[in-house]
């Protein structure tokens, strides 16, 4: 009679599951599949959706973003080897709907998570806005999942883990001290850049130097790009790829003022950057609390924001065109008169009867 096995049915369950769950990360002959996640944000209808389905080389036309959308992408490492996955998220409404930020966020894609900032260079006025709102949001809620994840295990253990800063800044970044990145590895694409190229060449000053400035104060990686350009989409799918998929984002560095911005992050400084583009202004009438407060101030006396008039805009997304439907907007119409006569016949009833009473 065969010896039974000391382990109990749920025993062998477990280690069946925690077997299970070793090998999940593997591909069928044990190489590591890799999966990492990239949150697209930034501008209404600033191009994002365009710019992910030609990094993704998917040739079909792009539609307005509903709220918060999901894809994924894959690629292979290499012949007959399993593919790595990359999660890819985009918030529409730019930043209206800036409250969906936190679904993705999670203790679980924390790892692996990557932001993509696109800033339409055709809209100046609500530059600076959309920049600040998105990455306040996004900061806030990653900084917030992190330190969750960090308290404890389910056990009660503390997790002995490396604040994800040190994923984008190295020992030897410029101006360390003087900087403050974001917590996860940020791009941040000027899109359009067919029609900032016809601004006047001033403002195009402010606009370049301003950027440049933030991505190094958030040791973000920058880059101006068109999908109009295939040369300039082919860079912008460098750097989405070195995200996405941990590719190499290439060497190339562009800082002058006649060609569109390519800046890795950790490529640029303040002493190159210079001064920010003050005119005839008096800085210390400003009374800039911090360098980037300093920034903001003489970008907007330049470009002033229009952030607050673009949320009283999309209070009711229902009368926002981008979303428009006919026949159901017809209907809504109809349903909106009805509802407003049928309030006047109303407070008419009631008013007719505090009369009689």
């Amino acid at each position: 009679m065969a010896k039974m096995s000391s382990d109990t049915l749920w025993e062998l369950a477990a280690a069946e599951v925690q077997r299970q769950q070793s090998e999940a990360g593997e591909g069928p002959g044990g190489e590591t599949v890799c999966e990492r996640s990239v949150f697209l944000i930034g501008s209404k209808a600033g191009g994002k959706t365009s710019i992910l389905l030609r990094c993704l080389e998917r040739d079909e036309p792009p539609k307005p973003t509903l709220a918060l959308e999901y894809t994924f992408g894959r690629r292979a490492k290499g012949h007959n080897t399993p593919k790595d996955i990359a999660h890819l998220w985009e918030l529409g409404g730019g930043t209206f709907l800036s409250d969906l930020i936190q679904i993705p966020i999670t203790p679980d894609s924390i790892r692996s998570l990557s932001f993509v900032l696109v800033l339409d260079l055709s809209k100046p006025n609500a530059l600076w806005g959309t920049m600040e709102k998105l990455l306040n949001v996004a900061q806030a809620h990653v900084e917030k999942v992190f330190s969750e994840a960090q308290k404890s295990k389910p056990g009660g253990k503390r997790q002995k883990a490396a604040h994800p800063a040190a994923r984008v800044l190295p020992q030897d970044y410029p101006d360390r001290e003087l900087i403050s990145p974001f917590p996860v590895p940020l791009l941040i694409i000027g899109s359009k850049y067919d029609l900032f190229q016809d601004f006047d060449s001033d403002e195009k000053k402010v606009i370049r130097k301003t950027l440049r400035f933030l991505a190094h104060y958030y040791a973000a990686s920058l880059i101006f790009t068109s999908i109009k350009s295939e040369s300039l989409m082919s860079k912008t799918k460098s750097f989405f790829s070195h995200l996405a998929f941990g590719l190499d984002r290439g060497k190339t560095v562009s800082c002058d003022s006649s060609k569109p911005l390519i800046i890795p992050a950790g490529s640029d400084s303040f002493s190159q950057i210079g001064s920010p583009p003050s005119a005839d202004i008096d800085i210390t009438s400003l009374h800039a609390k911090n360098p980037k407060d300093l920034w903001k101030k003489l970008y907007e006396r330049v470009f002033p924001s229009e952030s607050h008039s673009e949320q009283r805009e999309l209070k009711d997304p229902a009368k926002d065109p981008q979303y428009s439907e006919p026949q159901i907007d017809a209907m809504r119409a109809q349903k909106d008169q009805e509802l407003e006569q049928y309030k006047r016949n109303a407070a008419k009833s009631w008013k007719e009867l505090q009369l009689e009473a």
